[in-house]
């Protein structure tokens, strides 16, 4: 089940949505874009694990390119989306859960918006559909590991970057550690910088059992010094001693991050820099959100400890 549940969304719309992988869209001669085609249950033949990868990653994109058409009325949607919710079921299927969110506050929106939404959501439920079997396609191929949704292909080849005292990273980062969770936030990120004290806490837990948490806030990519010293600060003030760090913004993992719209957006990562399960969206502040990420990332762990005896 994708954790889209739960969220606290901060949306700027000057970034291009992509939560997985993110490429040029094509459109065709009505403007509409061809990737919003979902793919046919019958296409999904038997192929390699990249290859099944690169369709999970197409329909990822997909579903995210819906969000970005349509982003003023889903930005209202996400805004009325409370982390604190304690109504909604855990186990929903992602459409149901949209749609019972947008039908729970339809008088918020406009007729329009309303038809567009719900258009939307009977989209996404045909490419949650397909994306759960090529899952088990990858399951049942070895693709990634028990307990685990999903391995994408590592979106981090040859990764270089600073922390921001300027010290030099690598893909060690993903090396030394049998799970990495990279938190992307900004400073202007109400929900960020609220969850920054909890998200110090969650790293000293995962120090321990053999994972880090490290930060990647987006206003400081290609060292920007002022939204270094900005982060250092809102760093500061919540006592926040965790790792943050900065790359390229033209580099692959710059391009991941400048392609991320929903904030905060966490993502889980193995030893070998493929990226695990799909992106965490909202704050870790919230005890059920905090135990379910810890939870995920407990799976890793033991199952790179299985790997690795």
């Amino acid at each position: 089940m994708r954790n889209k549940k739960f969220i606290t969304l901060a949306v700027t719309l000057t970034l291009t949505l992509a939560i997985t992988g993110c490429s040029g869209k094509s459109s065709d001669t009505n403007g509409q874009s061809s990737a919003t085609q979902p793919q046919s249950s019958s296409e999904l033949s038997t192929e390699s694990t990249d290859e099944l990868t690169a369709k999970l990653d197409d329909l990822y994109q997909q579903e995210n390119l819906l969000f970005s058409e349509h982003s003023d009325a889903w930005n209202k949607a996400f805004s009325l989306m409370n982390k604190d919710n304690s109504t909604a079921d855990q186990n929903m299927d992602y459409a149901d859960f949209l749609s019972s969110t947008i039908e729970s506050a339809k008088d918020q929106f406009t007729d329009e918006q309303l038809a567009v939404l719900r258009t939307d959501i009977e989209e996404i439920r045909s490419i949650e559909k397909n994306i759960t079997e090529i899952q088990n396609k990858l399951s049942e191929a070895g693709g990634f590991a028990e307990g685990t949704d999903v391995v994408s292909k590592n979106v981090f080849p040859g990764f270089t970057g600073k922390d921001l005292d300027g010290n030099d990273v690598d893909d060690g980062i993903f090396s030394e550690n049998a799970v990495t969770v990279l938190n992307f936030w900004f400073n202007g990120c109400k929900p960020c910088v609220e969850e920054l004290s909890k998200l110090n806490e969650l790293n000293e837990t995962i120090k321990s059992m053999g994972g880090e948490l490290i930060g990647i806030n987006t206003e400081t990519l290609d060292g920007n010094k002022t939204g270094i010293e900005e982060a250092k600060a809102l760093l500061e003030s919540k006592n926040a001693t965790y790792r943050n760090i900065y790359f390229d913004s033209d580099s692959e993992a710059g391009k991941y991050a400048s392609g991320i719209m929903a904030f905060p957006t966490t993502i889980l990562v193995d030893r070998h820099g493929n990226i695990i399960g799909e992106p965490f969206l909202g704050g870790v502040d919230n005890q059920e959100n905090y135990d379910n990420l810890l939870s995920q990332i407990q799976e890793i762990i033991n199952a790179d400890s299985a790997v690795n005896k």
